[in-house]
């Protein structure tokens, strides 16, 4: 089960366990097939417009190579953590979120996940 969201500000929450959950990128399960003989993703204007296409439409017949990976998060977060760090580390932390497109804070407590995983 996943998370459904869209640019157009609505969600639906579907129920899962963990407190993230690593998307997928489609890039090399296209195995022997053309890319010239995949159909391009329809441009679609709402989240009934994409519920509707995913539930109907053969999902191996679109060239899916544009996705990238993602990752949602899931757990509400209860806590709050306050701490010092020298300038130069928040600067460094801040541009390497900005690289990726992520809100600096979450790429700490994808750190701390991960250091905690281990």
């Amino acid at each position: 089960m996943f998370l459904l969201s869209s640019r157009f500000g609505g969600s639906r929450r579907r129920p899962i366990s963990g407190p993230s959950a690593q998307g997928s990128c489609t890039t090399g399960r296209l195995g022997d097939m053309n890319k010239d003989k995949l159909k391009k993703l329809p441009v679609l204007k709402s989240d009934e417009e994409a519920e509707a296409f995913v539930d109907t439409a053969d999902l191996s017949e679109y060239d899916l190579s544009v996705f990238k990976p993602v990752q949602f998060e899931f757990e509400k977060k209860s806590a709050q953590l306050n701490m010092r760090l020298p300038e130069a580390l928040l600067a460094a932390v801040k541009e390497k979120a900005k690289e990726r497109g992520i809100p600096y804070t979450r790429l700490i407590r994808e750190a701390l996940e991960q250091t905690v995983a281990k």
